[in-house]
């Protein structure tokens, strides 16, 4: 795990100044901080800032091929680097390092840019050919590295996050009104768009070409597909269960491969579960995991964490975070994750990394992915009543088995008959719509853009962010299964924008770790995407056949449990009857919303007063708070601070801000 940085000067051809390809990388120390590796030539320079892993004395990047004229710097992993170089060396190949970035050079010598299709990993990559002056920028199949990018006065420059891009003098720092309204409707950006103007996000599987003379173009190599007839669907459960496991197994053990120990996150669910119990027959040595809890038992999970560890036979550690710990924290998080966010959630997990870092990990296995490729949110579950009611309407008890689902939830919504009826029953009548599972959901997040101020309101008069998202959906997703088209789009939209972002590389590598996610190796993904639904969802089962397939690896209660997702507290973090945030204060006072142009002051007073009354018990409420309290926070650190190289971060603008709130 690295960070990456990059300018292609397409105007004068001069290769970029050292000095601005420090400026760059310095701001992403965190995620490198083993030291700094650069090259310059012709138009292009690169920067790399380094976390070492693999190959730990002779790794350094950029790395060039034998020649010295194909040049790459990689944030990532590729796991099969192994069976690659060994295919590479048979075709005449010699390797100067033991890393598994330099089979990327030697790859692109032998099959031109469908380097990318070989490879699995977790990856943002640059390769710079010096003879054709070509750049190629690629992004992993499923957007677990970040890599943005953008291009003013004929320069494109680019990087691993967007504050390194702002350590360029050409590049506005400024919002963007589109990109600030999705994030408060689906949760996140949708690939290119980001929360700031003019600066780009390579999608998932996703490459970039820019040739010598400025020509470029984007091809997909890579996306979700499901067979509108499953290959798989003549086969028994038994037989494909033994298959997933064998699948799972291998992925494990190429996702182990590092110079350093690895250690695994313990959520209390199945899905780490899996990935702890399938990991601890693959390691030398004890077995390290780690945890996250609360004090409030509607969120934690340490006694289903402490079952597993001790049926595993562990060395396991829990780091217990509170209500104050978030509200203290969030301003660092919204500085790692560059973009507003309606949960509170990524606090406790960059409180995790940390504890990892602590405990001398730089690398972790989570469970991240399972719900996603085998069906297991109660979105998917919820959309199989849906439709299961569409066909008869009027049906009394059809719409009751939502009372099956949210069992952990203190304020279910589907506890009360009369509010379950009118939300869910939203879009019956267009069963076959693509955003059918999420419409829903969608439209609660949407209500908060009735905090948005006149102004921005007006400027996105006609803006459809759903229209924009499900506008790329492929024309052959009319013949996949509904289950297929809902996973898709929570593929495209909380997956890659915010669970792999804001919940995973940003807060992992504010400490320098490094999490990697054996559920999302394409090998999986396409062997999920294959199966008929009714071994992904049987009845209001989540994830059949991945239950199947792990019997006797765990415990039953485990194996057995319903899903609960993770969640933290949220406004509640920041409105505490023994302690005042100095910074919530300042944000929320009438006349700096004004000044913020974004919001109606009125109307996020009236919110932070009923949340600081503790009254805010629903979703819609909650993350209407968390959205606009990161979205200020975001201006203030990112647009309104004043620039400086390396950004000034988190702790400069929060130590402004106390002494303001307190004088």
């Amino acid at each position: 795990m690295c960070g990456i940085a990059g300018i292609l000067d397409l105007n004068s051809g001069r290769a970029p100044a050292r000095a601005e390809l420090e400026a760059m990388i310095g701001t992403l120390h965190h995620r490198g901080p083993d030291g700094y590796g650069y090259f310059q030539e012709g138009p292009c320079g690169l920067a790399h800032a380094r976390l070492s892993i693999i190959d730990l004395s002779g790794g350094w990047q950029p790395i060039h091929n034998e020649t010295s004229d194909v040049w790459v710097i990689l944030n990532g992993e590729i796991f099969n680097y192994i069976e690659l170089r060994a295919e590479l060396e048979g075709r005449g190949h010699r390797f100067y390092t033991r890393s598994d970035t330099e089979v990327i050079v030697h790859l692109y010598e032998s099959f031109g840019e469908d380097f990318v299709d070989r490879l699995n990993g977790q990856f943002a990559i640059a390769l710079y050919d010096t003879r054709a002056r070509r750049l190629i920028l690629a992004r992993d199949r499923v957007g677990i590295r970040p890599l943005f990018y953008a291009e003013h006065g004929g320069r494109i420059a680019f990087a691993s996050e967007v504050k390194a891009l702002f350590a360029l003098p050409e590049v506005p720092r400024e919002l963007d009104r589109r990109g600030v309204a999705q994030v408060f409707y689906l949760w996140s950006c949708t690939e290119p768009l980001t929360p700031f103007r003019g600066v780009h996000a390579l999608a998932p599987g996703t490459m970039l070409i820019v040739e010598s003379d400025g020509r470029r173009r984007e091809r997909r190599y890579w996306d979700w597909d499901f067979p509108p007839e499953p290959v798989r669907a003549s086969r028994g459960a038994a037989d494909l269960a033994e298959e997933l496991r064998a699948l799972l197994i291998d992925s494990i053990r190429l996702q182990l491969r590092a110079d350093v120990p690895v250690g695994a996150y313990l959520s209390g669910g199945l899905d780490s579960a899996i990935i702890t119990a399938l990991t601890r027959d693959y390691t030398r040595s004890p077995l390290r995991t780690f945890s996250i809890g609360f004090e409030d038992p509607e969120f934690d999970e340490r006694a289903f964490q402490s079952e597993m560890a001790a049926h595993l036979g562990t060395i396991h550690s829990s780091v217990l975070c509170t209500a104050e710990d978030i509200g203290r924290e969030f301003p660092r998080v919204v500085w790692h994750c560059e973009s507003p966010i309606v949960r509170t959630a990524p606090t406790p997990l960059m409180l995790l990394s940390r504890s990892v870092r602590d405990a001398g990990f730089r690398v972790v296995l989570t469970g991240e992915g399972a719900d996603e490729t085998f069906g297991g949110y109660d979105i998917f579950k919820e959309a199989k009543v849906r439709r299961f009611w569409a066909r008869n309407p009027a049906s009394p008890w059809r719409p009751a088995l939502l009372e099956r689902l949210y069992p952990y939830l203190r304020h279910s919504p589907a506890a009360s008959r009369g509010f379950a009826r009118k939300f869910y029953g939203q879009g019956l009548d267009h069963v076959a719509a693509p955003d059918f599972a999420h419409l829903p959901r969608w439209k609660t997040t949407q209500r908060a853009w009735q905090l948005f101020s006149p102004g921005m309101r007006a400027a996105l008069a006609g803006y459809d962010p759903a229209g924009t998202l499900l506008s790329r959906l492929p024309d052959r997703s009319v013949r996949w299964p509904g289950l297929g088209r809902d996973q898709w789009v929570e593929a495209h939209t909380l997956l890659s924008g915010y669970l792999l972002s804001s919940q995973g590389d940003r807060v992992a590598m504010a400490s320098s770790i490094e999490g990697r996610f054996p559920f999302l190796d394409h090998r999986v993904i396409e062997f999920a995407n294959a199966l008929p639904p009714h071994l992904k969802i049987r009845g209001l089962t989540e994830k059949y056949l991945l239950r199947r397939s792990v019997e006797g690896l765990v415990p039953e209660r485990i194996r057995r449990r319903t899903k609960q997702p993770y969640r933290a507290p949220d406004s509640a973090s920041f409105f505490r009857a023994d302690a005042s945030l100095g910074y919530v204060e300042e944000l929320l006072r009438p006349a700096r919303v004004r000044e913020s142009g974004l919001f109606d002051s009125a109307a996020v007073e009236r919110l932070a007063g009923k949340c600081r009354e503790g009254k805010a018990i629903g979703f819609s409420d909650n993350m209407a708070f968390v959205g606009v309290l990161s979205t200020l926070l975001l201006e203030e650190m990112f647009v309104r601070a004043p620039r400086c190289a390396g950004m000034p971060g988190p702790a400069s603008w929060l130590g402004a801000s106390r002494r303001q709130a307190h004088a």
